[in-house]
């Protein structure tokens, strides 16, 4: 009998010892695009973000490596009770490692509680709220691209400082454009403006005539946009009917990508000012990466910066579970080791990865070129200003995330 249950214990551990290798050993990952596919921000997302995740996982080697990577994508509509469903069945039925885009603020925190409660990673790339590396911070997720914080302080701070101390804000009324306004307000009173008033429009607007008249009204030097992607280009192409611009009021575009402006055309665009931190034609590496994009795109689009940002932070994840070796399916872990080594990629160049999950590399101020000033299709910025990464986002020492040791 002794012998059995030596036998029985003998083999058990064998069994576990088995086991215990082969997890080391799993290279099988799976990465799920949760972004907008129909809605106002899926010229920004969408599909050209799952692009950038296929081409992230070619360039990343890792099927020469044993590495077996599936790419799946999801429409979450804009809505966070559909997102999070989507994001349950792909993490218990469909073992979904990695959430990446995860467009929309409302969408992204609420997305944010689930992969923590999962332990999953979410690499946000879509959403702009700063709250994810602040209040609402997780060991799970890294803030990759941009945030309202780093908007207001680079876009917001300059425009006062040129002239534009008075503000009315027109701002969707979202979790998105909520952060965006209470972030650039800070910034205006800080740097000596005033903010005069201001209106809330519901997401996905197709009228602005009573907000705008509202904004003109008011006589502020700057109507500060607190919104993004087709409620941006409504705003402005609405404005320009309504004179605004030529009466002497400046728009601030607080969120505006290369999509936003292909969308309006020079001739309506020109002379926005606004941040982003990444611009298919800063350098050979932007270059190269979005000439490959645009003709995998036929040639229809250069990437934003959030569809950059799925490549730049796939990049950086395919490299940190190389370097482990395998078992990419306990998030914190990877997280972790994600934060551990700094970032270096073509679009972004390098940066940190910071305790809060804030991702860092320099903030750009650019304003929309006039249409003799463009060389081509898609020549459409020119750089007015650079803001060190260590000075473009919230200080690690204003953080109110429990990640941060005091």
């Amino acid at each position: 009998m002794k012998h059995r249950i030596s036998a029985l214990f003998l083999g058990t551990a064998l069994a576990l010892a088995a086991g215990g290798g082969a997890m080391a050993q799993d290279k099988t990952v799976k990465v799920g695009v949760l972004t907008d596919n129909s809605g106002l921000y899926s010229d920004l997302g969408g599909a050209g973000s799952t692009l950038a995740a296929q081409m992230a996982m070619e360039d990343s080697g890792l099927a020469a490596k044993g590495w077996k990577i599936d790419i799946v994508s999801a429409d979450h509509q804009n809505k966070p009770d559909i997102a999070t469903t989507i994001a349950r069945q792909w993490i218990d039925v469909e073992k979904v490692d990695i959430f990446m885009d995860v467009l929309n603020s409302g969408v992204a925190l609420a997305v944010n509680n689930l992969v923590k409660e999962k332990n999953a990673v979410m690499i946000n790339t879509g959403a702009a709220t700063s709250d994810l590396t602040n209040a609402q911070c997780s060991p799970n997720t890294i803030h990759w691209v941009y945030d309202t914080y780093m908007l207001a302080n680079s876009t917001g701070q300059a425009l006062v400082k040129a002239g534009g101390d008075t503000w009315y804000f027109l701002t969707a009324d979202y979790a998105f454009g909520h952060a965006l306004e209470r972030d650039t307000t800070a910034v205006v009173v800080k740097s000596g403006g005033k903010v005069i008033g201001g209106v809330k429009h519901p997401l996905n607007s197709s009228d602005f005539s009573s907000f705008l008249l509202q904004a003109q009204a008011s006589k502020a030097k700057i109507i500060g946009m607190a919104n993004a992607g087709g409620d941006t280009t409504n705003t402005i192409k609405q404005a320009s009917e309504f004179g605004i611009v030529a009466g002497g009021q400046k728009l601030a575009g607080l969120l505006l990508f290369i999509t936003d402006v292909h969308s309006l055309g020079l001739k309506v665009a020109q002379g926005l000012n606004f941040t982003e931190t990444f611009y298919w034609d800063l350098n050979d590496g932007t270059r190269a990466f979005s000439k490959r994009f645009s003709e995998r795109m036929k040639n229809k689009a250069m990437p934003s910066m959030v569809q950059a940002g799925v490549y730049s932070g796939l990049v950086h994840y395919f490299k940190t579970l190389d370097a482990m070796g395998g078992n990419p399916h306990d998030g914190v872990k990877v997280v972790a080791k994600m934060k551990e080594a700094p970032t270096d990629d073509p679009l972004f160049g390098k940066g940190t990865i910071r305790a809060d999950g804030r991702k860092i590399h320099p903030a750009y101020l650019f304003e929309v070129k006039k249409p003799s000033e463009s060389k081509g299709p898609w020549d459409y910025y020119k750089l007015i200003g650079t803001t060190p990464g260590d000075q473009a986002f919230r200080p690690l020492s204003e953080s109110a995330c429990p990640l941060v040791k005091k």
